[in-house]
Formats: structure tokens, sequence, C-alpha cells
């Protein structure tokens, strides 16, 4: 960053700018070229691209110059002049020709104006407000064009924004946008909010830029030296792009150890359609990788970006990355994500469809403008979403034999890992830590999937009829199998791994699924076997005839959980159940002749070790042991710092274990009515109810309007007998986000709405 581009850039006389190094390289032609990048911040002035037409070493390495600490920024540095202005807030006058909404004081994130105020225990949004748009309040905002509104999904599947461009007699705003989503529906009425309005700066740590006059308003902590501080904003949104074609890609070009930071947000960008799959998206990120080979991002790091860290778009092959962090950005950590063009038979909407005489019927994609054979190895990504909230750790569209593995991921507004489509398969999943997900939405899971292929009609009558005569279109393109194994998943607000809307051929075994189960919506091929499911069960919803199903030799702690099931696969047998009543219940459909019901013996599950004792009955109906504590990102550095899956108790052990014992539940203790006397100091009908010990503070307990001394005694329809009963429809039902349960208070039945996040 000290250097001179009019120097020999040597180690004595460096370069000072990267864009001077790389157009040096072209001296270097069929060479292999490291470029050496000195300790420092490098605040560039345009996006980086490097081409092919202007690539010609053999292997290019871009680097810290002995692991020295790096920061590629997207942001210009400012130098104002301060005064006050009102009310605690000071204004400064900013340069011609800068616009941005991110601002960082002495590397810190600032808050953009916002209603309601930012509120880091929030669960969406860091905090929504019904009223956030309602007429009284816009008729208090003197020109509120340019601000925002963010919401949720009605269904609450991802995320909407628009950018306000007027308001109307009415005081109704005028919006464009709520493209994000690729199912449309209305805002959440709840879950929304407003900012970059200039009437909401009214709070410590907010801003707002008046860009037509050029100011810039903001209220610091109280004892902030601004004349000290070190002000950044936003610039670039793309750092740096290699850029090919198919015919003639980048390649053998490595990003090693470099740090990127404070590129802009791009929610506004996040529109393009991706097949029939909830989302869109924008193909770009802090790296862009459009048609390359053989490309590396190694050992980097991605911190407070305001969208994308990593995309591959279009053709990219046999690129990795591995060892890098990646935590607190806007959208998605990695995506793959193919040209449409390579699609045969190609829709955009969930509720398109092609007849069959108009079907393409050959088999795999058209070309080769797509991701394919590259991996995503032992990486640490978290907290991310934190804008856009259809968003994961690492998203696969129309791609082939993508390899995710030793990963840990957490902290993620929806899945962690997510297939959008069955395009076209071979992706291995394995190793992975995934968890604390489906954090802000709903109806999804910690692994999520959909089909949706070309043939899929979202008339069922239909579908049913088409895939009895022509099952030869179910793997046209779902022609890998993938395969997701040695695994662990919890998601506490929907599925572990959930396989929804035409998920096809999937091998899916050794995984520890350690709160919601495993939904297997309507798909084909999908053998399920060698699988512990903890605290949960199996979960197959509206399956086909001739689905060809296999869920086999899988341990399941609770009872299954079918909906609008008539035909259940080729197999569903010898399976573990830990309670004769549940596999009694299994039996009724006609499905685990050969299961058996038992105590596994784990050997240690208060720690996660759910190996089997050589006593166990789980081995002797076909169930292999496999190591389970093999999990998330192995990277030293990273492992150090890595959260890990809380290990829940098994809930088995609890209900053995008395009435008396206390569980927590939801940010709360709760325990099951033990007695007459427990009946009569709550003035109880019966002896039958789960206590609230402690509904906590400011939890989900709490929220749902819960008090301490509380008795629930019906949740979602079903009498609550004690605390097994209440986590039965708790597990099976948390997908939905909440439900309905009676309360007795004070010797009255008192109804409210339960949720679960």
């Amino acid at each position: 960053p000290n250097g001179n581009d009019k120097n020999a850039g040597n180690l004595q006389t460096p370069f000072l700018s990267i864009e001077k190094a790389l157009s040096v390289t072209r001296q270097y032609a069929l060479k292999n070229v490291v470029i050496n990048l000195r300790e420092g911040t490098y605040y560039l002035e345009k996006t980086i691209a490097i081409e092919k037409v202007s690539m010609l070493a053999k292997t290019l390495q871009i680097t810290s110059y002995k692991n020295e600490k790096v920061f590629i920024s997207a942001a210009r540095r400012l130098r104002v002049e301060w005064k006050p202005y009102k009310n605690g807030i000071f204004q400064a006058t900013i340069p011609e020709n800068i616009s941005f909404e991110r601002l960082y004081i002495n590397g810190k994130l600032q808050v953009l104006a916002r209603y309601p105020n930012y509120d880091s225990s929030a669960r969406v949004f860091h905090g929504t407000a019904a009223d956030a748009i309602s007429p009284e309040k816009i008729a208090r905002w003197k020109n509120p064009v340019g601000g925002y509104v963010h919401a949720l999904h009605d269904g609450e599947w991802g995320g909407f924004h628009y950018r306000i461009t007027g308001v109307d007699d009415n005081h109704n705003l005028q919006l464009e946008g709520g493209w994000q989503n690729n199912r449309p529906s209305t805002m959440h009425k709840e879950f929304r909010f407003v900012e970059n309005i200039f009437e909401e700066l009214d709070t410590v740590n907010e801003w707002w830029l008046d860009k037509k006059n050029r100011i810039l308003y903001y209220y610091p902590p109280e004892g902030m030296n601004l004349s000290n501080t070190l002000i950044e904003v936003s610039n670039l949104k793309n750092t740096i792009e290699l850029l090919g074609s198919v015919e003639n890609p980048v390649v053998n070009v490595e990003l090693k150890n470099l740090s990127f930071v404070h590129n802009e947000r791009t929610f506004m960008d996040t529109k393009e359609p991706l097949l029939r799959s909830d989302w869109t998206i924008y193909r770009g990120g802090a790296v862009l990788l459009e048609r390359t080979e053989n490309c590396k991002i190694t050992d980097c790091s991605f911190v407070g970006l305001g969208g994308n860290a990593i995309m591959f778009s279009d053709h990219n092959k046999h690129d990795t990355v591995s060892g890098c962090l990646i935590e607190h950005i806007g959208a998605n950590a990695v995506c793959f994500v193919g040209n449409p063009k390579a699609v045969r038979s190609p829709l955009f909407s969930y509720e398109k469809s092609i007849s069959y005489d108009q079907l393409d019927k050959a088999a795999g994609p058209l070309n080769n403008d797509y991701p394919q054979e590259c991996a995503v190895v032992d990486n640490l990504f978290h907290n991310l979403g934190e804008i856009e909230k259809q968003a994961t750790g690492v998203e696969i569209e129309m791609s082939s034999s993508i390899t995710v593995m030793h990963n840990s991921i957490y902290n993620t507004p929806r899945a962690g890992i997510n297939i959008g489509d069955g395009c076209w398969g071979g992706h291995v999943l394995a190793y992975n830590d995934v968890f604390n997900t489906v954090l802000e939405t709903g109806d999804h899971g910690a692994f999520n999937s959909w089909g949706r292929d070309r043939y899929w009609n979202a008339n069922r009558h239909y579908m049913d009829s088409l895939v009895e005569v022509h099952p030869e279109l179910l793997l046209l393109d779902a022609q890998k199998q993938n395969v997701i194994h040695d695994n662990r998943f919890r998601c506490d607000h929907g599925w572990d791994i959930d396989l929804d809307d035409g998920s096809t051929n999937y091998h899916i075994y050794n995984n520890v699924c350690l709160n919601g189960g495993l939904k297997l919506r309507e798909g084909f091929y999908r053998i399920v076997e060698n699988n512990i499911l903890i605290n949960n069960s199996f979960h197959p919803h509206v399956w086909f005839k001739n689905s060809h199903d296999v869920f086999e030799h899988n341990i399941v702690t609770k009872k299954y959980f079918p909906i609008e099931i008539k035909d259940w696969g080729d197999n569903v047998d010898d399976n573990l159940f830990f309670d004769s009543l549940a596999l009694m219940d299994a039996q009724k459909n006609g499905t685990d002749k050969n299961s058996i019901a038992g105590n596994a013996m784990f050997v240690d599950p208060q720690t996660g070790n759910y190996s089997m004792k050589p006593n166990s009955p789980a081995l002797a109906i076909g169930f292999h042991n496999f190591n389970t504590d093999n999990f998330g990102v192995q990277k030293t550095e990273l492992k150090k710092i890595a959260m890990h899956a809380p290990i829940p108790v098994l809930l088995e052990e609890l209900n053995s274990s008395g009435k008396s014992t206390i569980v927590s539940f939801l940010g709360g203790k709760i325990k099951s009515v033990d007695g007459l006397g427990e009946r009569s100091a709550y003035g109880l009908p019966s002896e039958a109810g789960v206590i609230v010990i402690s509904a906590g503070e400011n939890n989900v307990l709490r929220k749902s309007g819960l008090m301490d001394k509380d008795v629930i005694v019906n949740a979602d329809g079903a009498a609550i007998k004690d605390v097994k009963s209440l986590m039965d429809i708790y597990q099976s039902s948390n997908w939905k986000g909440k439900i309905e349960i009676e309360v007795f208070r004070n010797q009255q039945v008192i109804r409210l709405i339960l949720f679960f996040k």
C-alpha cells in the first residue's frame, strides 16, 4: 500500500497497486507467477478483472507476503470535517460523485437510519414492526424516496426488499422491488422494517446520507472524537473477477491468504430467477469466478460484506474453496450457479409446466456452461444472510458433482446447504457440521433441496399419471446420485434434512440428525439408511406411487410422521425404534415388519458419541457403527474458533428419570405435572400438563406470552399429558414456526400462540 507504480516491483521497490502488478504479468507468458502483497489495506477504485485475454502466465497466485495481514477493501476512505447538527447528531460534507450504503467508523459497521431501531436480540432483521409502513408513520417523513422496505415473505420463505420511489396522496408508499424470491407473495404483515429515511435517525451509531446535498449525518456514541476516526464507505459490489469463456476459461489462478472487506450491499440486484426453486440470485460477490478451471481460493477471509462472498457463475471446473473464513455477510457464502441455457426445457416459475409432447426428452445438459467437479472443503461459514434471507452457506444450482466436505456452517436465516434443482446431480456432502439454521424464516431445513425437474407439474393428479406411464423422465435431469453422508445436522425450526418437491436420486447414510428429523417429500429413488435421528423421526410426505424410496437400518427416537402416504416405496424396514408403541404405529401402515424396538445403547450420548455398544440391538438389524465425532472444519486455526452443534438431552432419558425432571425448552424451564400436590397447587382439573417453571426473559416462551407457573394443557389441538407429549408435538410441528396452545393460569384457560423461534 506504500509502494509506487513507477517502481521496479520487487521487494525493495514494490508497486503500489494490484492492477499494476497484474499488468506486468503479461511479460511472463507460460511462467509461474506470484504477486506478493505486503501488509496493509488496499482500497480499490474499481473491480479488478482478471481476464483470459490478458492472462498469459501458466499459473498465477496472488497472496500475502510471508502471511502478512492483507486487506482487499471494496471501500473508499473518507476524510471529512465534522460539525454539530442537533440532538447529538453531527454532519459533514462529502466529495462529489460518492454514494454508499455502508459506513464504517474505526472498522465497525454503523446502522443506516431505520425503524424500528436496531436490536441485536431480535430474531428477524434485528428488529421489525407491523407499523413500519403505516400511513401515520409515513406522514412524518418529509421525503422518503430512496429509502427501503425490508420484509419476510408472507410464508416466511425468505425475504423481500423494496426501494421507495414515492408517496401517494393517502400516505401509502410507492415501491419497486420484491423480486428477491421466486415464489411471489405479499410481504409479511409483522416482520418488516424501513431504513435510509432521515427522520428515523434517532439513536447512537445511526447515520444517513443526503445524496443530493452531499451531507453525511451521524449520531456518534458519547465521548467519540470524530476528528480522529477512520471513516470508510462501501464502493464496490465485486472485488476481484476472474472472467473467461467456455472455450477459453481462466485457468490456474489462486487467491491465497487475503482478507476481503467492505463490499456494498446487493439485495436490489438479487433478481435473476433460478429455474423453479424459490431462489433469485445476484451473479456477483467479493470474488466472482465466471468460466474458470483449476482455480483456488485458499485460506482467505470474507468478513462484513454486504452481499455474496464467492460466486461461481456458469462454467467452472475443478475449482476449490478451502481453509476460508466467511462471517457476518449480507447474503451467501459460496454459490455455484450454472447457465440456464445449459438446461433442457428450462422453466423459471413454480406454476409453469411443459406438456409431455413439448418436452426435450434427451438426457443431461445442453452444453458445458455450468459448474462441475468443484469443491468447498475445510471452511468455517457463520452469521450469513444478515440482509438477504434467501441465503445459505453453500448454494448449488444447475451444477454437477460439487463436493462440500468438512465445513462448519451455522447461524443462517435459512438452510446451511441448499441444492436448488435436479440438474445434474453427483454432489457429495460429507463430514459437515451444520446447525443454528432457519433462524429467521420457516418451512426449511439445515440441509434443503428441491427437484422440480423438467417434467415437474404442480398438478399432482397430472404428475401421478405422467410418471406412471413415463418413468424414463425421472432421471433425465437428476442423472447422477447425490450422496449425503457422515454429516451432523441440527435444525430447531424445521427439519435437519429436508428433501422437498421432487428431490430425486439421493443416497443418505451415516448422518446424525440432532433435532428436526428427516423429511422426504414427493420424489424418486431416495435411499436412506444407517442414519441416527435424535429426538425425532422420519417425515415422509405425499409420496408418489412407485417412488422406489428406501428407508432401512436407521435409528429413530420417535414415531414416524407421515402426511398423505398411500404408497411406501420399495422398502421401509429393519429400523430401530426407541419404544414399542412407535413401532406398532409404523406397522399399522404395512411397514417395518422386521424392525424392532429397544434402547440403542449409545456409548455416550451426553457428549454426542452415538456409536453403539457391542450388544446394541441396532447392530442386529443391520445398522453399522460410524464415527459420530468427525464433523466440521479441520483446519487448526478455524477449528479453534468454530462453534459446534449443541448436543441435546435424549428425551427418552428425561422421561425415564421421572416427572420432577426440569427440562430446558425454548429459553425457559418446564416440567411435567407430578402428583396430586401439584394438581392442587396449580388448581388443575387433572394430573396432566406441563408446568412453566421459568419463562425466562427476552426469549421465545416469554415473547409468546407465557408466564412462570403457567401450565400447558393443550398444544396444536392435542391434550398435553407430560413433557414427553409436549415434545412429541414440538418435534412434529416445529417446521410450522408456531402452534396454538391452551394454558391454565389462575384456574382459567388462556389461548396463546407458541412461537418456536
